[in-house]
């Protein structure tokens, strides 16, 4: 997958995700970080699918699933450790 693919699945995942937990007006929010969530995403989640048997698929679509499913995750995590606060 070219860079730039990678990038703008990171950016669609992100998206997803925040829509999905929306987060406090206290919590970091921006393009960039949206996309930085969901290429972190996107590794939580092939984690996932190869867990499950659905590795190497290589779809769009599929791509972008997991990548917004291990950035719901990592929200998720997050708003755990730091009781769902911005930790300062």
């Amino acid at each position: 997958m070219s860079w730039l693919v990678f990038l703008i699945v990171g950016l669609l995942a992100g998206a997803i995700a925040k829509a999905v937990m929306p987060g406090t007006r206290d919590e970091p929010s921006g393009w960039l970080l949206t996309m930085i969530l969901g290429i972190a995403g996107a590794y939580v989640g092939g984690f996932i699918a190869s867990a499950m048997g659905f590795g190497g698929g290589g779809e769009f679509i599929w791509s972008v699933l997991f990548a917004a499913i291990g950035a719901i995750v990592i929200i998720g995590l997050m708003r755990l450790f730091t009781g769902g606060r911005r930790a300062v």
